[in-house]
């Protein structure tokens, strides 16, 4: 072994539970060690642009169509596109009103938003808000499928869901609906990033993969009394690797590309990293700026890339990342970060000021978990002209977070997550099952859940946000302050979570936001009551 790896430690990782064998931050997968990083590559073999030759997109904002009564009603429709990704190809999408990302919704705290969808794609999905406080029935349950319109292939994908572990048929349709679905979400909860995506059991990967994927922004007056960079300074940043075969379309191992066998081949079953660095759909692109502060609001759109975020030059006196939020909206006070880790499914909301920069100065967002085309982002081009008074600021306090209080939890669970021979990816041995729940939890009540895991494992919990009390026994990690959904575990680590669930009764998940591993089995059902 190389790198200080020793023996021991490489049997201590292994001994948590049946699967890969991993040592601190390393995964040990087909007799390699590699850094920080599960999953294969999987190469592309479309010519590749050089970086920094696009601008950056900023995904356009969904107008509702009708404002009246309590609620913002919104229409999506879920179609087939060809998108201008590499120059010179185009590539066949999966899109949300024919875009990559879709449409940003932005909502109101307090007032409620419905999103009607229409399904003209060829097989069934089915859409999660990641992040939504949101009752049962418009959650995105794996098995709540929309079909396509005027199509049979509805019929295909429910059968496609027996390729799933632990499926024996087609599981439990629950909910099942044709052409067009109806969600509502009452937006009961806290200005936050959020974002919606394809939650198809069995099929979440491939579906995000190809494009099914887009932010939901919330505001509030809390959020909005703050002199935080406000109007074309705060911007959305979907990071999303990709692979592209020879004519420019995705590339993606799948054991059926027509959907009626779930999973990706077994090469892949430990995640699929792409080769390109996609930033709202466009490869490596660049944004020039002003000398004044931005708000970045970046999130992991990536299947398993994990990202070791920096600026490169840092600024003078480092702290370049100034996080501000993360999945479950503001902190109490900012952090100041050199680097900032992101696992898949994870947000961080970050100011940059980039008056620290002399004018001129090329401004690289680095990968530090990368390799070749992976190790770089995007750049930022700090213009050369007297920019106007900048009136942000971050303040000292940002927000008040009440805890939930471990010490009173009505009960203590521990999820273990881990690869089992036969079985591919579980929780608590067992990999996914429909309408079999590892919990039942009473509504009101405050519960601490322990994650253990094998592997790299980023964990989101639905319905409610969390907070890390504990990483490994000891305090949370750097980048664990805050409400969270979505917490990374590397290999071999455990964390403790607290959270207080509320308002909504019915089955909810637990799951592996590596989307290889959560549609090879990595998800368990909770019902709360």
């Amino acid at each position: 072994m190389t790198g200080g790896i020793t023996r021991r430690r490489l049997f201590a990782a292994a001994a948590v539970g049946g699967g890969a064998l991993t040592a601190g931050g390393w995964a040990v997968a087909g007799g390699a060690l590699t850094s920080g990083q599960p999953g294969l590559l999987l190469r592309s073999r479309a010519p590749l642009p050089r970086p920094y030759e696009v601008p950056l997109p900023v995904p356009s904002r969904l107008a509702p169509v009708s404002t009246s009564g309590a609620a913002d009603v919104y229409e999506l429709t879920q179609r087939p596109a060809r998108l201008r990704i590499l120059p010179g190809l185009e590539t066949d999408a999966w899109t949300y009103d024919g875009t990559f990302p879709g449409p940003t919704i932005v909502s109101r705290s307090g007032r409620r938003t419905v999103v009607r969808h229409r399904n003209e794609l060829p097989r069934p999905t089915v859409v999660h808000l990641h992040g939504g406080h949101t009752p049962y029935g418009s959650d995105g349950y794996p098995t709540a499928l929309l079909l396509p319109r005027n199509s049979t292939a509805g019929t295909a994908g429910a059968a496609g869901m027996a390729g799933m572990p632990g499926m024996s048929g087609a599981g439990d349709a629950q909910d099942t609906a044709a052409g067009q679905r109806t969600y509502t979400y009452p937006m009961e909860q806290r200005a936050a990033t959020l974002w919606y995506h394809d939650h198809r059991m069995g099929f979440t990967g491939p579906n995000v993969w190809h494009g099914l994927a887009g932010f939901h922004l919330v505001h509030d007056d809390e959020e909005e009394a703050l002199p935080l960079p406000a109007g074309e300074r705060d911007i959305p940043l979907l990071i999303a690797d990709r692979s592209f075969a020879a004519d420019g379309s995705f590339q993606y191992p799948a054991l059926d590309a027509g959907q009626r066998t779930a999973g990706v081949t077994d090469r892949y079953m430990d995640g699929v990293l792409g080769d390109v660095v996609l930033v709202n759909g466009a490869p490596w692109p660049v944004l020039e700026t002003q000398r004044l502060r931005y708000r970045l609001r970046l999130l992991n759109g990536s299947n398993a890339r994990r990202y070791r975020l920096a600026l490169d030059p840092a600024p003078p006196g480092g702290g370049a990342l100034v996080q501000i939020g993360g999945d479950g909206g503001l902190l109490e006070r900012p952090l100041a970060h050199d680097t900032l880790d992101i696992a898949p499914a994870e947000r961080f909301d970050v100011v940059v000021d980039f008056a620290r920069y002399r004018p001129g100065t090329r401004v690289r967002l680095v990968n530090r978990l990368g390799s070749g085309g992976t190790a770089t982002v995007m750049r930022f081009d700090v213009s050369g002209a007297r920019p106007p008074a900048d009136d942000s600021r971050v303040p000292d306090r940002l927000s008040t977070i009440p805890a939930p209080r471990a010490d009173r939890a009505a009960a203590t669970r521990t999820f273990r997550f881990q690869r089992r021979a036969g079985s591919g990816w579980t929780i608590n041995g067992r990999p996914y099952e429909p309408g079999r729940p590892l919990a039942t939890v009473r509504l009101g009540t405050t519960e601490v859940w322990r994650f253990v895991t094998d592997f790299h494992h980023p964990v989101h919990l639905h319905l409610n946000h969390f907070q890390v009390t504990a990483r490994n026994g000891r305090s949370p990690g750097p980048y664990d302050a805050g409400w969270k959904d979505t917490v990374d575990l590397r290999p071999a680590e455990s964390v403790e979570i607290v959270t207080r669930f509320t308002d909504y009764p019915g089955r909810f998940l637990l799951h592996c936001h590596n989307l290889e591993h959560e549609d090879m089995g990595m998800m368990a059902d909770f019902v709360t009551e």
